[in-house]
């Protein structure tokens, strides 16, 4: 994720208001043959922002809306996708059916919260969505058996750059918000995906899974044990999110695999793992460095070093296992924060730029 910029920053609003602003309008046209424009939306905690119409069509039996999704100051992959509500009447009696349209997902595997078959329309956005409806319904008199479909132009290449292929979302994005808005870097988007990650690989049965800093740790660690897609969490930077939702709903083995600056990040108990964000200093370094054998030479040359690299580089040059000792204490500061009785087996890989491993800790638990 980039760096936050400073100042005060703008927020915004997510696929799921977006939608539920879209199908407002939508349903609008369906009762009264009239598009408002803007469109006025409360969202679940009474905020009631206007939206502007970037199209509206009313054919036969049906009506359309769109709403250019803004994400504010936040770098989300869906800033600037149109949104697209088409609404149909239903049988009568039917209520409110969801329906996926081009470039949103539908889900194929179980352990997210719609079940496979279903559009990848999150239970917030859908809620937002009935309220909507069942409100214009009442003030209209009319039953409100509609279907919503939701369509995204472009979402399948969107989609490319989310978790949604690794999760078993095919074809498109989700759509997704439970308040209905974007706080620029809240981070939250990258967290909900790391948990749903954990919930589809319980529910998928898997034993195992690896949670990596970037994609280098992610293919040396994948390849190393020849796990699944789905078996691989993309950590990031976001170790307390992961470890913290793994301590409430535990897998039977665990592996985090990153470079050697974040992992000695994680070792000394840092649970955010972002350059940016808190420093290991040299002093902490040379001193595991003398632990793990180092010469004073090699140890005093740390304590002047430049990089995290730099320790490593010299420490391999010398033959001392330092890697490898940054690696164990990540393990154990790892077990520190799951606790006892999540019975987690964890074990911890150190992987160097070129994507070698160079240090690792043996798995173990803390109930062991």
């Amino acid at each position: 994720m980039p760096d936050r910029p400073e100042g005060v920053l703008r927020r915004g609003w997510t696929t799921g208001a977006c939608a539920t602003a879209a199908a407002s309008a939508a349903y609008n046209a369906l009762l009264s043959g009239a598009v408002p424009d803007p469109v006025t939306l409360e969202l679940p905690k009474g905020q009631r922002p206007a939206f502007a119409l970037a199209r509206e069509e009313l054919g036969e039996g049906f009506a359309r809306a769109a709403v250019v999704k803004d994400a504010g100051d936040d770098p989300d992959v869906t800033h600037g996708a149109l949104v697209v509500a088409t609404l149909r009447r239903g049988p009568p009696g039917s209520g409110i059916a969801f329906k996926a349209g081009e470039g949103v997902g539908t889900v194929t595997l179980p352990g997210l919260p719609v079940p496979p078959g279903e559009p990848a329309i999150n239970p917030g956005p859908r809620a937002m969505m009935r309220a909507a409806i069942q409100s214009l319904a009442a003030r209209h008199g009319d039953t409100g058996d509609v279907e919503i479909e939701i369509s995204v132009p472009g979402g399948a290449k969107l989609a490319e750059k989310t978790w949604n292929p690794r999760l078993g979302i095919a074809g498109g994005i989700s759509i997704l918000g439970t308040t209905g808005i974007v706080i620029p870097y809240s981070c939250s988007a990258w967290i909900h995906s790391i948990q749903r990650g954990i919930d589809v690989a319980r529910a998928n049965g898997f034993a195992h899974v690896a949670a990596c800093t970037g994609s280098t740790s992610e293919r040396a660690v994948q390849a190393h044990y020849a796990l699944p897609d789905a078996a691989m969490l993309d950590m990031g930077d976001f170790a307390g999110g992961l470890l913290k939702y793994l301590r409430r709903h535990p897998l039977p083995r665990l592996t985090i695999g990153g470079g050697f600056a974040k992992m000695a990040k994680l070792a000394a108990g840092h649970l955010d793992l972002h350059s940016g964000r808190g420093q290991v200093d040299m002093d902490w370094r040379a001193d595991r460095l003398a632990e793990a054998g180092g010469t004073s030479d090699l140890v005093k040359a740390a304590r002047g070093a430049n990089t995290a690299n730099q320790v490593l580089e010299d420490a391999q040059a010398a033959g001392v296992p330092l890697a490898d000792a940054i690696a164990a204490r990540a393990r154990d500061a790892t077990l520190e924060v799951l606790g006892e009785g999540t019975g987690i087996a964890v074990g911890v890989l150190i992987v160097d730029r070129g994507g070698q491993i160079v240090g690792r800790a043996k798995e173990t638990s803390r109930d062991s």
